[in-house]
């Protein structure tokens, strides 16, 4: 599915290069993966290539799906926050960011970012929101090939719009 060199968005972790696929013996039987350096953090991840479709491994959205990325973040009217202490809303947007769904990850993006404007965000859900937002930000910003800053400012604009 993946050569080395290819972008990649790894869910929760977010966009990185596959530096190289290497076999390595798991209890005495050869498995392939692929080894992922994160573009943010420069972690590098080691992703089993037969389980990397079930962990969520995915290609960069194309151009032609970000106006739909937009429109979710747009989607004001349709937006409801989870109506739920904030520590239960915390482990729930981070299991929707778990899916790698951009389009998931915008919707957890817009409705902090609603809730936000209602009332004070715990410190977990300001967490949430700020990751959120890199993890949309940098997948957006490449698919673009547009500066994050940028970005982030667009974004910013369509969630303040009336």
């Amino acid at each position: 599915m993946f050569k080395i060199g290819d972008t990649a968005v790894y869910p929760a972790y977010g966009v990185g290069v596959v530096e190289k696929i290497e076999t390595r013996e798991i209890s005495g039987l050869p498995r392939s993966f692929y080894v992922l350096r994160l573009m943010d953090s420069d972690m590098t991840i080691m992703i089993p290539q037969d389980n990397a479709n079930v962990v969520g491994m995915r290609s960069l959205i194309s151009v032609k799906e970000v106006p739909r990325v937009i429109n979710i973040l747009r989607e004001k009217k349709n937006a409801k926050a989870i109506p739920q202490t904030w520590n239960r809303r915390q482990r729930e947007y981070m299991e929707k960011i778990r899916t790698g769904s951009i389009y998931v990850i915008a919707e957890v993006l817009r409705e902090l970012y609603l809730l936000k404007l209602g009332k004070d965000l715990s410190f977990g859900e300001k967490k949430v929101l700020d990751t959120a937002r890199s993890l949309l930000v940098k997948e957006l910003s490449l698919v673009q090939n547009t500066d994050e800053k940028k970005i982030e400012k667009q974004i910013e604009k369509i969630l303040t719009a009336a």
